[in-house]
């Protein structure tokens, strides 16, 4: 299914907020496949990359310094599942699962546990302001999030 205004909306204003303070060298984007294997090109929501190969399409995964998915009512099994483990495997170091389903707007941080394993551990779950210095300061205003989505979905009209 095509994404929802709400997931359009959701994904600009994160790549806006991983913008501020992103080093020189890495920026966020969205809606971008990343190379992991011959089969495999997966597309984050939103992903933070290494500008080292820009003229490469798709870029190598190992670029990525986190990659970001938005949950819609479709993807939620594949997002926390079926591409974290894949990127986990491909050693994205992190990877966010925000979620806009519930009554809050929700951010996973996701990190990958060890190099041998390949496996992602849950480093912290909010509905409150998110902030982090890894893999740079992101700072990410979830509870204004929240608020824009229900202002939104407050002044929207039922569909015919």
């Amino acid at each position: 299914m095509p994404p929802t205004f709400i997931h359009q909306f959701l994904c600009v204003q994160i790549v806006r907020a991983l913008g501020d303070n992103c080093p020189p060298d890495h920026e966020p984007v969205y809606d971008l496949s990343l190379d992991v294997n011959r089969y495999s090109e997966p597309r984050p929501d939103v992903v933070v990359l290494d500008t080292a190969h820009v003229d490469q399409h798709p870029p190598p995964v190992e670029d990525a310094i986190l990659a970001v998915e938005v949950v819609s009512r479709d993807s939620k099994v594949r997002d926390l599942y079926d591409k974290a483990s894949m990127f986990a495997a491909a050693g994205v170091n992190r990877y966010w699962v925000i979620d806009p389903l519930g009554d809050k707007i929700s951010l996973a941080e996701h990190v990958l546990e060890s190099k041998p394993h390949r496996r992602y551990a849950i480093a912290q779950q909010t509905t409150e302001v998110f902030t982090t210095d890894e893999p740079y300061r992101i700072v990410i205003d979830l509870p204004a999030l929240t608020a824009r989505r229900d202002g939104f979905l407050g002044r929207s009209k039922p569909a015919d």
